[in-house]
């Protein structure tokens, strides 16, 4: 396993390595860099495909807070170690957020965004509330229990990934998403920002997720001025790229083949 020591981190990364377009996989809290292995898996032959552990997840550790303007510097500075001067930055909720605040700060890097299940907007403060209550169990003694279920349910709602993943956070030091917690819970709302975006974007969302409602997904696609589409995608949750893959590689893939005739 690949580490780039950047921004002061020890970041953990995967390189396909290749000629082709590259494309940067950027995850969701709780989840780390293998939540993309359905796509890379798709796109490897026809891409390069980078995939990394963000701060306090999988094999990247956090050590002191941080803000989403921090990781969309350590995506750009992780371009950077590995020679790359543009990506289409592929971003799931959490790494939706990262990967829109790189657009805005590093424009000339970023060639288009992915946003899976993923947004500009800060959560309400009763939405707030129940992630913190969530948060400080899961960085207690007890085990994940009923709160573990719910948050799999609420992510990926299959059972079997769900079980998975459960397994996965269970053999964690659970205690080390206390700075990321931070970075989610005190983001900041850039959604006055979202007419800047100046890339191609597409909106890849479940129709039946909980976390950040397809409304949002909605309202998004109307303030970006380069929105390629909304691909919807019936019956998925949070995590729609893991357990609908069959939908949205296809539907990612056709926007990626489009950029690549406008070259």
């Amino acid at each position: 396993m690949p580490i780039a020591n950047i921004n002061g981190q020890s970041i953990a990364y995967d390189d396909t390595g290749g000629e082709g377009m590259v494309l940067l996989f950027c995850h969701g809290f709780l989840m780390d860099r293998s939540m993309f292995d359905a796509q890379i898996e798709f796109f490897r032959d026809d891409f390069r495909c980078v995939s990394w552990d963000e701060r306090g997840f999988g094999e990247t550790p956090a050590e002191a807070s941080f803000t989403y303007w921090d990781s969309a510097d350590d995506a750009v500075a992780l371009m950077d170690h590995l020679g790359i001067d543009k990506a289409v930055l592929l971003g799931m909720s959490q790494g939706g957020f990262l990967a829109l605040r790189a657009a805005l700060r590093y424009p000339e890097r970023v060639q288009a965004l992915v946003l899976i299940d993923s947004g500009v907007h800060i959560d309400p403060a009763q939405v707030t509330a129940g992630y913190q209550q969530m948060i400080s169990h899961w960085m207690s003694e007890e085990p994940l229990g009923e709160v573990g279920v719910q948050v799999a349910k609420l992510i990926i709602n299959e059972a079997e990934l769900s079980r998975k993943w459960i397994d996965i956070w269970e053999s964690r030091d659970r205690y080390s998403i206390k700075y990321p917690a931070e970075a989610l819970l005190t983001r900041d709302d850039i959604t006055h920002r979202a007419a800047e975006i100046e890339c191609p974007v597409l909106i890849v969302h479940g129709e039946e997720d909980q976390s950040i409602t397809i409304d949002r997904a909605e309202l998004l696609s109307g303030q970006i001025s380069d929105c390629r589409g909304l691909l919807r995608v019936p019956g998925a949750a949070h995590a729609s790229n893991m357990t609908h893959p069959e939908i949205v590689n296809p539907g990612i893939a056709a926007f990626l083949q489009a950029l690549a005739l406008e070259e």
